[in-house]
């Protein structure tokens, strides 16, 4: 078993409107096939963990009759308040500030977690473990998660890596994620740790959908994301701007730079009791 890294807590302070605004959604055909797969009753209870601002809590939201949305940062959870109320949802839908380790929930009594992008930033045994136990017999956890836009092949994408790297070591950031922080869950996939808490073993889904940026979009997800967030980039961030423009500048077409952004997640279900 590898050991976890451990991130530092707050990381994402400051970046909820960023995060609800700039944040790419999960592409309908991908939230149809996961609806399809686990067949929710329209009775049971959703639960988002480490949620964000509910990228998967909403747009899923009408097939439960219950959606817990679980993270530990204040902010996003005071944004899904703000979203719920604005939706007329908050009958049905709990907003929580609490971190996916210690959260109390009673035991068979969820239908569906789901975690997106977030499963490696928690500790996976624990959380796997626990997420057995809240469910009911033959209920799913899904982890889902989406590409970055500076994680790809093309020259842009490159070119955007490039300079995010360099504004970290700029402004002191480079320890804000953990070295070598992706080498445990190499070494233990997230199927293994699964397997090891009891689901049975997870399938993987995988959708693509192509997404046009504009470079001012760009500037709005770096801002969201736990490396370079407002607080980081602080005073700096007009110089950040103008750089980022001038650095992707010269790579957009009409103005649009264009990526083809892969989708995916693992489902794996709680095994049903054996009947005699």
């Amino acid at each position: 078993m590898a050991n976890e890294v451990s991130f530092q807590p707050d990381l994402y302070q400051g970046t909820a409107t960023y995060y609800d605004r700039f944040r790419l959604s999960y592409p309908d055909a991908m939230l149809t096939d996961l609806s399809r797969r686990t067949s929710p009753s329209g009775h049971g209870r959703l639960l988002e963990l480490a949620c964000g601002t509910g990228q998967l809590a909403f747009p899923l939201r009408d097939r439960f009759a219950d959606v817990w949305a679980v993270d530990a940062e204040f902010d996003m959870t005071h944004v899904i308040r703000a979203k719920a109320a604005a939706t007329m949802d908050t009958a049905h839908f709990r907003a929580i500030t609490a971190e996916a380790e210690e959260l109390d929930v009673e035991a068979g009594s969820v239908e569906l977690i789901v975690i997106g992008n977030a499963f490696h930033r928690l500790r996976r045994d624990l959380v796997a473990r626990r997420a057995l136990t809240w469910l009911e017999p033959g209920g799913y956890l899904a982890l889902c998660w989406s590409t970055s836009p500076w994680a790809g092949p093309l020259a842009w994408q490159q070119a955007f890596e490039s300079l995010l790297r360099r504004w970290q070591e700029t402004l002191g950031a480079t320890s804000r994620i953990p070295p070598g922080a992706e080498q445990p869950r190499q070494a233990d996939p997230d199927q293994y740790v699964l397997s090891r808490a009891g689901f049975a073993p997870a399938e993987r889904h995988q959708f693509t959908a192509e997404h046009h940026w504009t470079i001012v979009e760009l500037a709005g997800h770096v801002r969201s994301t736990s490396f370079l967030p407002p607080s980081v980039l602080a005073d700096r961030a007009p110089a950040f701007d103008v750089d980022l423009m001038t650095g992707l500048g010269p790579y957009a077409i009409d103005g649009r730079l264009t990526e083809t952004v892969s989708f995916a997640y693992d489902l794996a279900r709680k095994p049903a009791p054996a009947t005699a």
